[in-house]
């Protein structure tokens, strides 16, 4: 008897370099956030 063999294939790993890309542009995305926040907060002390 043979075991039955899957034909379904392996689930893919994402690299390394796809996910420093992710890791960075969510980084860019934080980073955006915080300076408008705080360049919003530095016109409202501003007045």
């Amino acid at each position: 008897m043979s075991a039955k063999q899957t034909t379904k294939p392996a689930p893919k790993r994402k690299s390394k370099r796809d996910r420093r890309m992710k890791i960075a542009i969510y980084i860019m995305i934080f980073a955006m956030v915080v300076s408008t926040i705080t360049y919003g907060l530095a016109l409202f002390v501003g007045f």
